[in-house]
């Protein structure tokens, strides 16, 4: 089956650039983080170290924002139309278009399934691993704060701290963190290309793409998008 067509009403502006902090802010601290775990170049560290924090900073702010804006911002619930648009945040929510969906979405991107279900924006595994990057995130954020000079001496990560053994045990489980998120970081590229160029496009150029129109509806392929940028190039199958 084509692909289908990616349009902005599914991918807000504010949700482009916040994606942008998230992968800038993202690579900037597993490269921090590995040189600061294995110091080779000693000279470098101080700069590591804050970039590091500031990166941490920035990245936990953009999740709150992105969070917010969630219950705010309308986006479009179907990929291949511009409506049916709800608050985003009903994007990462179970729902009907999502019923009985999670094996068929896990055979397509096993190779195993030719076609992928029709459903919402997100399929099922996208739904619960986007669900789940907040808490992630969090207890990131949270064990680094634990670790961090100014921080470390705060009440309730010298709890933590003593709950989890002591200040080694801290670096270890947030070096273990890292290694989720490069883990999931490469899953999440992954799950993006096997939908094409477009996803890829439309998510850091902002630019739409044409493909498959669907009905959100009835769920079914209604036509094809040529051009999406020019409303008079559509070819209609009925």
């Amino acid at each position: 089956m084509a692909h289908l067509a990616h349009y902005k009403e599914a991918h807000p502006l504010p949700f482009v650039i916040t994606h942008w902090i998230n992968a800038i802010c993202m690579f900037c601290l597993i490269i921090s983080g590995l040189f600061i775990h294995y110091p080779a170049i000693p000279s470098i560290m101080g700069l590591c170290r804050g970039l590091h924090m500031v990166c941490a900073f920035v990245i936990l702010i953009n999740l709150f924002a992105r969070v917010i804006m969630a219950f705010f911002i309308k986006s479009a619930q179907y990929g291949g139309t511009r409506e049916g648009l709800d608050r985003d945040i009903k994007n990462y929510l179970p729902s009907k278009g999502n019923k009985h969906q999670f094996l068929p979405w896990i055979k397509y991107y096993l190779f195993l399934k030719k076609d992928h279900p029709k459903g919402t924006k997100y399929g099922s595994p996208q739904k619960l691993s986007y669900a789940g990057i907040p808490f992630l995130l969090l207890f990131m954020g949270f064990t680094g704060f634990a670790l961090w000079g100014p921080t470390c001496d705060w009440g309730i990560f010298v709890w933590f701290t003593n709950l989890v053994g002591g200040i080694m045990n801290v670096r270890i489980i947030h070096f273990f963190m890292m290694w989720v998120f490069i883990i999931f970081t490469g899953l999440h590229m992954y799950l993006a290309l096997i939908e094409g160029p477009a996803q890829v496009a439309i998510m850091f150029k902002h630019k739409e793409h044409g493909g498959m129109i669907m009905d959100p509806e009835t769920k079914e392929i209604i036509g094809e998008d040529l051009d999406p940028s020019d409303p008079d190039a559509k070819r209609y199958f009925n």
